[in-house]
Formats: C-alpha cells, structure tokens, sequence
C-alpha cells in the first residue's frame, strides 16, 4: 500500500505517529480545495467557512459540515465538536479555562507528552497552582496498577488529571475510562490527551466520560497537517475559551472555535476523506493488522536484541516501544547519534529515546508497513550494537 503515499520507497519509514503522512487521496482533496479557495477568496472565508457573511446558498458552514462526518468516527456529536489546529492548542485552551486558584493542583504522569506537560507548568505557575508528576510503576504490566497508582495520587487539592489515551514515548493504550471514573467519584474534572488515538484504535469519546478529550487528526486519521478536535462536555462549553482571542470571542464555543483568525482551513475540511478511506479499507481490518503488526514487531526485535517488554497485548495499540540492547547507551547524545546513523547510513526513520536507564526505540505499524520494515530494523541495530 506504500503505493498510495508520496513518502521516500527507499527509506524504511517506522514513524507514522510523530507527523503523520497522509495518503496521496487527502493531498489531492486539499489541493481541490485550495484551488477551489482561491477561484474566490472571499466568498470561500467570508461566506462559506464560517458564515461570517450571509450565504443564503448554505444551511451550514463548511467546518459544520466537516465536523458532522467526523463525528461519528470518534463517537461524538457534532454539536460537541470544534476543529483546532493540534492538540497542543486544545489542551491549552482547556488549562486556560479551567478555573484554578492558588493552592489548586493539576495532575499528570511521567507518561504524559512534553508539550502538554509545558503548558500545564505554564498555567499552573501563572495562576499560583500546582503541577504534580506522579510516576507510573516500571515496568507497566497491567491497566490496573496506573488506575492504582493515580487514585493513591488524589489530594483534595487535585481539580484536574490529564491523562493520555495513547501515550508518545512509551505507545500504551491507558484505561481512559477507568481513571475518569475514578477521578470524578473524588469530584476531581478529567482531560483526555488523545493525540495518538483516532485511527489507531477505536475512539468512542462519550463513553470515556471524560470532561474534555482533544486529538489530532494528521497522525493516524490521516488528514493533512494540521487538523486536530476538540470535544467538550456540553456544560463546560460555556466557560471554554480559544487561547487567542479573535472575531468569535465570547460568542460561544462554536463561534469562538470556527471564527479565529485568517488561516488556510483545507486541511479541516479535507479531513472526513481520511476517515472515508479508512471506512473503504474496512477500519476494522486496518486496526487488526496495525495491532497484530506491532505485537509482532516487539516480539521480533525483543528476540532478536535479547530485551523484553512487559506491558500486556491489550495496552497495545498500533505502536510498539522497545528497548534496545544494553550496548547501545543510556544517554540522549547516544540515541540522537543512533537514530542519525539509521537514518543517514540505512535509510530507516524511527525514533529512539533514552529512559530507565537505557535507549528505546517506538516503532509505528502503518498499513504501509510489514514484517520485513521491522526486520530491518532488527538487523541494522544489532550490527551497530554488537
């Protein structure tokens, strides 16, 4: 299926899950778009867009509209839906809303994704809150030691976890559910960082239960760069608020979502045909060979470097991290020296990180992808480390 991408056939490319990749399909939808856009700029924006000016030939706008063939494919309502640019912007318009005081605190795990981390440290240290790191067990081996390990957590100062769905570094699929319901049996508000999560598993969000979920589109729902949602339970709505303020200000949240300032909006609007060519391929069977791919992935490369991981099948999704051989360090210098070598000298893109004291490397499954791009890897790593 490599076929129906524009990425390099000569390089092994393990890395769908940092940037995405959409398929030649999506590009060619945005590029409709955008020539369409530009045949009449103003009628586009002004009128079409966001209804900002009268369009009597539209019942609704075009991100409305955009919004409503995605919905169904994360399980949410339309109406509950705004696009934003990635997740980082969605999270801070979250934390930026979010009412906390002085004394307050903020919870995430040393799971979570480094920007989001950043801007919760920002808005904590702005508004004279706390933002507490809890340290998940190592090794992960069950969903339940992390719902465990966030309830021994709760303070009666904590008001808001944010907790991933998909985690970055380490690839785990985390009990969403159950943290959320746990957390609100303490009165405590809940925001989902579902970056990695649609189209990589499947995303149900109202049965979550979660007080806010935010994700991107470009990584695995292959939509263009960059396309992310945001959902928001319907009686926070009122109090949710764009980190940067513009034309839809304090008009509500749709208005305050879909009226920003002038931005090129095609990758929104192409985003449903990702989604049409997931549902064309069967999303089921896409989901079952990522997984069965990345399973096998890490039981390929823990045979073949003589590691091991212990999270359980179920807390895999369509990416897999592994540790590498002990030979190969410990430091960030010596995974940014690796991961250059790889890439340069054989043409392989995957990341490689250092954590508990050795180097890992998180391999992403896309249906481009198969046995022999992981046993690639496997044989490139082990000269380089023997």
């Amino acid at each position: 299926m490599l076929d129906g991408w524009l990425l390099d056939p000569h390089c092994t490319y393990l890395n769908h899950g940092t940037v995405g990749a959409p398929p030649k399909r999506v590009l060619a939808k945005q590029q409709a778009l955008r020539d369409e856009m530009e045949r009449h700029p103003s009628r586009f924006i002004l009128r079409e867009l966001h209804l900002e000016q009268p369009a009597p030939w539209r019942g609704k706008s075009r991100l409305r509209e955009a919004l409503e063939q995605i919905a169904p494919f994360v399980g949410a309502g339309a109406d509950d839906l705004a696009f934003v640019p990635n997740i980082t912007t969605g999270m801070n318009a979250v934390l930026r809303s979010f009412p906390l005081a002085p004394g307050d605190e903020v919870l995430i795990t040393d799971l979570a994704y480094g920007g989001i981390a950043r801007a919760a440290q920002s808005v904590t240290r702005e508004r004279g809150a706390t933002l507490r790191m809890v340290d998940m067990p190592f090794p992960l081996v069950s969903e339940q030691q992390i719902v465990d390990t966030i309830a021994g957590a709760l303070t009666s100062q904590t008001k808001l976890v944010i907790v991933d769905h998909v985690t970055a570094q380490t690839a785990l699929v985390l009990p969403v559910a159950a943290v959320t319901a746990l957390c609100h049996e303490h009165g405590v508000a809940v925001a989902v960082d579902g970056a990695h999560a649609p189209g990589s598993i499947a995303v149900d969000i109202r049965s979550l239960g979660a007080d806010w979920y935010c994700a991107n589109l470009h990584k695995w729902a292959h939509a263009p760069r960059s396309c992310g949602i945001l959902w928001a339970r319907a009686d926070h709505q009122p109090f949710l608020h764009h980190p940067i303020a513009s034309w839809g200000y304090e008009g509500g949240f749709h208005e305050e979502f879909d009226h920003t300032a002038t931005s090129d909006p095609t990758s929104f609007l192409a985003a449903p045909e990702g989604i049409a060519i997931l549902h064309e391929w069967g999303f089921e069977d896409v989901l079952a060979y990522m997984h069965s791919l990345a399973w096998d992935a890490g039981q390929i490369l823990t045979k073949c470097w003589r590691t091991r991981i212990d999270a359980p099948r179920a807390m895999i999704g369509a990416m897999v991290t592994v540790p590498l051989p002990e030979s190969a360090g410990s430091t960030i210098e010596e995974a940014t020296a690796l991961r250059l070598k790889l890439l340069v000298e054989d043409r392989i893109e995957v990341p490689i990180h250092p954590w508990h004291g050795r180097l890992w490397t998180r391999v992403s499954t896309q249906v481009y992808n198969d046995r022999s791009d992981i046993e690639r890897l496997a044989t490139a790593v082990t000269r380089r480390c023997s």
